[in-house]
């Protein structure tokens, strides 16, 4: 048996996936969560229920052609971070679906954070797995969490101990927000970058930390004045761009001076962005998810199932 299934049931996608260790290859099923125009996101009660209409449709097309009977294990994200007290309901759905495969199948269930899947989807991503058994810092940059963790792998995955972190907005809701007072469509972050490109005009942006956190709520703020003086939209989404840039890499750059020339990771869909990911990629020489395992995704779960398995991690118990 070589494959192994990972469910993500985040605030914005609903995913699936199969890592097949035999072949190295990862197929992935996910679709994003709908939301109505012009509005910021979903109640999680709103996610909770789409989650619910559409996991199943999305494994079934995962499994198509496969036979179930060669999966070895699943694993699942069952909460946004590796820490006690991490919760949020929409994770709930596919901790419940991996449960029912999992009973039905009779294979072991391995539990994880949506934030390891991120990281390790793109450790998967860049061709940099090695760093499973390292000591690395890893950002995770997205609508719901702009954070960076110390990692420290131990073959199987790996413990993600919180050293940076936004003091108000995430980057991803700064993105949405900026995007929606310029008429664009939620999520939008790919309609912005598209916006951003088009400008030539020079940018200056001044972002502050506070330690090595940053605070990102001033860009929305800088943006409607922006809007409101006549800026071009060109201009104002490549501003709302250059100070996230700016942010996250004085957020690196304090990093290092702290704790040392580790390696750096960089996953979450914020890291996508072309703008900010030549830049850190030309600076930092990090690793970089391509755009298919940046975003919310169970690529990354799917392959930590296989580490774990592969590492015998423990399992869930029944009363789990």
């Amino acid at each position: 048996m070589s494959l192994y299934l990972g469910i993500d049931t985040s605030n914005y996608t609903t995913s699936t996936a199969l890592y097949d260790s035999a072949t190295g290859e990862m197929r992935q099923c996910k679709k994003l969560l709908p939301v109505k125009e012009g509005q910021l996101g979903l109640r999680q009660s709103d996610a909770v229920f789409h989650h619910t209409a559409q996991l199943h449709a999305l494994f079934a097309q995962l499994v198509r052609d496969i036979d179930c009977t060669n999966i070895a294990a699943v694993g699942v994200s069952t909460k946004p971070r590796p820490v006690s007290g991490s919760y949020m309901p929409c994770f709930t759905v596919g901790e419940n679906t991996a449960k029912i495969i999992s009973a039905a199948l009779r294979l072991p269930l391995y539990p994880f954070s949506h934030q390891e899947g991120h990281i390790a989807a793109a450790l998967f991503g860049s061709g940099r797995t090695d760093l499973l058994d390292k000591r690395f810092i890893a950002f995770h940059v997205s609508g719901g969490t702009t954070e960076a963790v110390l990692a420290k792998g131990s073959g199987s995955g790996f413990s993600c101990d919180l050293i940076a972190k936004t003091l108000d907005l995430n980057a991803g809701q700064a993105i949405d927000r900026v995007g929606l007072m310029l008429g664009l469509r939620f999520p939008c972050g790919m309609a912005l970058e598209q916006l951003a490109l088009q400008n030539r005009a020079a940018i200056k942006t001044h972002p502050k930390l506070k330690g090595s956190d940053c605070c990102l709520s001033g860009v929305e703020n800088l943006c409607q004045k922006l809007l409101s003086e006549g800026r071009d939209k060109p201009y104002i989404a490549a501003f709302c761009l250059e100070y996230i840039r700016q942010a996250l890499s004085l957020m690196t750059d304090s990093l290092l001076e702290k704790y040392g020339a580790l390696p750096l990771v960089y996953a979450g869909g914020v890291m996508s962005n072309t703008i900010i990911k030549n830049s850190f990629e030309e600076k930092y020489n990090a690793g970089f998810a391509p755009p298919v395992y940046s975003s919310d995704n169970a690529a990354g779960i799917a392959f930590l199932c296989y580490q774990a398995h592969k590492g015998n991690r423990h399992v869930y118990a029944e009363n789990e």
